[in-house]
C-alpha cells in the first residue's frame, strides 16, 4: 500500500492522478496509524516550511514518518515535501525539520544572480549526480518542472541530481530509503511519471 500523507499542504489531486496513471492506487490520509502498514510512503507539500512542520507536528505526523522510516519504509518527498527531510530551514527564521537527511534549507536567491526571479518557475534538465533507484527511467538531461525560492544546501552527500538556473541547485537526494525531488514529479509529464513508477517498483 502508498500511502500519501494528508497534512493539509500538498498537492494530493494531482499526486493522486499521476499514481492513477501509471496504474497505481494510493491511499490519502493524515492518520499516523496508517503509516505503520504502509509499503512505501509519499510527503508532499506546497507553501512555508514553518506552517508544514507545524502541521506534521500537530498530528504527530513527524513521529510517524520517523518511525516509519526507522522500520524500513522507502519515503518520498516532494518539493517542499523534500526540504522537510532535512535538519533545519531558514525559510523566514530557522525551523527544524525531521532530521532524516543532513542538511539545511536556504533561500536561493542568496546564491543565483540578481536578475533571476525568485521563485524558479519552469522547465530545467536534470544533472544527473549519483545513481539512484527513482531514477531508473530517467536521464541526464531530462527535463522536469520546478516552483520553489528555497533549495536544499550543506548535503553533497546525498544529492543524486542537481539543476542549473545561475546556480547549480539540488534537485534530488537519497540517504538510505529515505528519498527527495524539488522538482514536481506530478507536473513533470511522462518524465515524472517514470519517476513515479520507479518509485513504485523499488
Amino acid at each position: 500500500m502508498i500511502v500519501l500523507i494528508d497534512y493539509g499542504v500538498g498537492n494530493l489531486f494531482s499526486l493522486t492522478s499521476s499514481f492513477r496513471a501509471i496504474g497505481q492506487d494510493v491511499k490519502v490520509t493524515g492518520d499516523p496509524e496508517e503509516l505503520k502498514r504502509a509499503d512505501k510512503i509519499i510527503l508532499p507539500g506546497v507553501g512555508a516550511f514553518r506552517d508544514a512542520a507545524a502541521l506534521l507536528r500537530e498530528r504527530n505526523l513527524d513521529t510517524a514518518v520517523k518511525q516509519a522510516v526507522k522500520a524500513g519504509t522507502p519515503l518520498l518527498g516532494i518539493c517542499l515535501g523534500m526540504q522537510l527531510l532535512f535538519d533545519k530551514s531558514y525559510e523566514y527564521g530557522e525551523y527544524e525539520g525531521l532530521g532524516l537527511i543532513p542538511g539545511a534549507v536556504r533561500p536561493i536567491r542568496d546564491v543565483i544572480p540578481q536578475d533571476l526571479k525568485v521563485p524558479h518557475i519552469g522547465w530545467n534538465p536534470l544533472i544527473m549526480k549519483k545513481e539512484s533507484p527513482i531514477f531508473k527511467y530517467v536521464h541526464d538531461g531530462d527535463c522536469v518542472y520546478f516552483v520553489h525560492s528555497y533549495y536544499a544546501a550543506d548535503c553533497e552527500e546525498a544529492v543524486t541530481a542537481a539543476a542549473e538556473y545561475g546556480a547549480e541547485l539540488t534537485a534530488a537526494v537519497q540517504k538510505d530509503l529515505v528519498f527527495g525531488c524539488q522538482f514536481h514529479p506530478e507536473k513533470s509529464g511522462e518524465i515524472g511519471l517514470r519517476m513515479l513508477r520507479a518509485f513504485c517498483e523499488f
